[in-house]
């Protein structure tokens, strides 16, 4: 019995198709090889073309067919996870209206800082448990706003995974945990907030119907079974945003837990029990994929937009010749506080942790006698270390305290210099696991078609690689503070 997991991300698509008994790899692939365009018309705007993304999804799953280590129609379930926030418009024919407006565009950032003071902070926070910021709800008020004739032909609002899915399937879904996420969950009414709905002038028709995250979203059609080889009737039974999804895949689903991410944007992740709010909003609280209005389950999420994508454009302007490998090794020569380099990494538009502000990338101190583009390797780890302890300090301060964080081996936490730095300027050790958000969307996928009685079981066979403990946090929290104090003048 085989699983497939779809992962869309920001850079490329991943595919895994997964054993369900053993829960190991049979075969993954991604596409493309060279990371995915994103298109800004203008300062802070990012979109993609979610056709792109449905193309990328069929050349990935071709490399996977081609490997000839499974038969397609082996395949008894599809999951899917997805780049969160990003807005999917589609007209009754389920034809494309624009571009997708994806999680890192900064247009809609006033827009939600107005609904948030009109609808008011104690409102937003008690019942959506976010400000209505820049997230989905806020860019659908954007295209309301610029681009009426359009808003009158949508039919269908989705996120980037329920596009996926309506592509296999021909079905359009949600469920309370994207509601959540787009910001139109109200969490004291278990409903769509009538007053946010209101607000902003949307129509209820345009919501797509809700299901829970581990169900039937669709079928795959007869057309996509011919275009896939996969069998007619496969269904689609997961669908969550690749926060939530990773955290799945590391099997943090219980209060307490928490799991990390350091792609193309650095998240850290916190379970939670509690209905629970940042009072400026600069982490966040969505449905996590096992909530339930009798079982709680809240994803405590802080995001940093500009991680991975700095080390990316680092990669690109000064290391263009060398593998990430060889950069890792050229900046862990360089001692630690990159004699005197700071980097800040928020050069991929608003923040949310830095209240939505728009503070750039910065490079303080540089020495043009001194430091080598290997300084400039260490500098940007470490920066990019020092904004999740930023971001760590603000979830500590509401309650979140974890003697660990699971993380994937994989983008920055392949680094050693990365995993020093980052467990050394928290001080909480991490545990690294051999996870993939394609492979963590095919065990889901087990679990919503029930071929997993529990999801511990869909974790039984899931065993940590490394525990990676914190050994001089004194040195790094004297160059951290220096950092800080160069953050803090930016404001």
């Amino acid at each position: 019995m085989l699983l497939l997991g779809i992962d869309i991300g920001t850079s490329s698509i991943k595919v895994a198709v997964v054993d369900a008994q053993t829960q190991q790899v049979i075969t993954s692939a991604q596409y493309p090889d060279e990371e995915s365009l994103i298109t800004a018309k203008h300062p802070g705007w990012a979109e993609q073309s979610p056709e792109m993304w449905w193309d990328h999804v069929l050349h990935a799953f071709e490399r996977c067919k081609k490997t000839g280590t499974f038969n397609p129609h082996d395949i008894t379930s599809i999951g899917i996870a997805y780049q969160m926030h990003g807005l999917v418009l589609v007209d009754k024919d389920q034809q494309l209206l624009r571009d997708s407006i994806i999680w890192c565009d900064s247009r809609a950032v006033e827009l939600g800082n107005d609904a948030f003071e009109i609808l008011g902070h104690d409102f937003c926070l008690s019942h959506l448990l976010n400000s209505p910021g820049n997230f989905t709800a806020s860019k659908l008020a954007w295209v309301k706003n610029n681009e009426p004739e359009l808003f009158a032909k949508i039919d269908k609002i989705m996120l980037p995974g329920d596009f996926i899915a309506m592509k296999l399937t021909s079905a359009i879904t949600t469920s309370i945990s994207a509601l959540s996420e787009g910001i139109f969950w109200d969490f004291q009414t278990n409903s769509l907030s009538a007053e946010l709905m209101t607000y902003y002038g949307f129509d209820y028709a345009i919501i797509p119907e809700i299901k829970p995250v581990f169900a039937e979203h669709g079928r795959v059609t007869a057309q996509v079974a011919q275009l896939t080889g996969l069998a007619q009737g496969t269904p689609v039974t997961y669908k969550a945003g690749d926060q939530p999804n990773n955290a799945l895949s590391l099997n943090v689903l219980q209060p307490g837990e928490v799991a990390a991410t350091a792609g193309t944007s650095g998240v850290i992740y916190g379970v939670s029990d509690q209905l629970t709010y940042d009072p400026q909003s600069r982490v966040n609280t969505f449905a996590h994929v096992n909530y339930t209005e009798e079982e709680k389950r809240l994803g405590v999420l802080l995001c940093i937009n500009g991680t991975g994508s700095l080390n990316r454009w680092t990669k690109n302007l000064i290391g263009s010749s060398m593998t990430y490998e060889a950069m890792n090794t050229e900046a862990g020569k360089i001692k630690t506080g990159a004699e005197g380099l700071r980097v800040l990494p928020f050069g991929n538009g608003a923040e949310r942790m830095l209240n939505n502000k728009i503070v750039g990338a910065h490079f303080q101190n540089l020495d043009l006698n001194l430091h080598t583009q290997a300084h400039l390797f260490r500098g940007v780890q470490e920066g990019i270390a020092f904004a999740f302890r930023y971001g760590f300090d603000i979830m500590r301060s509401n309650g979140l305290n974890p003697s660990v964080i699971r993380a994937g081996k994989a983008n920055l936490f392949l680094s050693d210099l990365f995993l020093e730095a980052f467990v050394n300027s928290t001080g909480v050790p991490v545990e690294l696991y051999q996870n993939d958000g394609s492979v963590g969307a095919a065990l889901g996928s087990g679990i919503g078609a029930g071929t997993f009685s529990t999801p511990a079981e869909a974790f039984s066979n899931i065993k940590p690689l490394q525990l990676v403990e914190p050994t001089d946090t004194e040195t790094y929290e004297t160059v951290y503070q220096d950092w800080l104090s160069f953050l803090n003048k930016q404001d």
